[in-house]
């Protein structure tokens, strides 16, 4: 016999599947960063991927 479920036991079930998504999905943030602070960083002080960087007497350390 197959019955079918009442409107409270509906209101139940969509009750607790409502709970169960809340607390389960991920909280969304509510500003995301297109960009990471140390690539900001980067940026903001002129850093590029394929420069070299120099002493403080000219001469050249080390490539980036």
């Amino acid at each position: 016999m197959v019955r079918s479920a009442s409107a409270d036991e509906a209101a139940a079930i969509a009750a607790a599947i409502e709970r169960f998504r809340a607390e389960a999905t991920p909280v969304a943030r509510a500003e995301q960063e297109a960009i990471g602070p140390w690539q900001r960083a980067a940026l903001v002080e002129g850093v590029g991927a394929k420069g070299t960087i120099q002493d403080l007497e000219g001469g050249v350390r080390w490539p980036s």
